[in-house]
């Protein structure tokens, strides 16, 4: 039980009031902007997918936001990065960006 308490004041995780306020922010910015939120999700699982070829990833702590300032819009993403993966990397074929 004080465990418990210590182990949670120690992690300090956000209060949900705060995790409230930040993905209100986001569901505002991502309504100003026209983002779909599943378009966030596959973003995210993309990217998760990607750099996980080379780091090992804390998946729970993941957070990808969309911040507006002005008039511009950025994507900001926080991937606890646990360790690089010990592996011979084959060059692949470039990706071309779509217009």
């Amino acid at each position: 039980m004080i465990l418990d308490r210590i182990l949670k004041f120690l992690r300090k995780q956000p209060e949900s009031r705060q995790i409230a306020k930040s993905r209100l922010k986001l569901v505002i910015i991502q309504d100003r902007t026209g983002v779909d939120p599943e378009i966030i999700d596959v973003l995210k699982e993309e990217m998760l997918k990607l750099l996980s070829k080379y780091f090992e990833i804390n998946v729970e702590g993941v957070e990808v936001d969309l911040h507006r300032e002005d008039e511009s819009v950025a994507l900001v993403a926080n991937i606890p990065i646990l360790s690089m993966k010990t592996r011979k990397i084959q060059p692949e074929e470039p990706v071309q960006a779509e217009s």
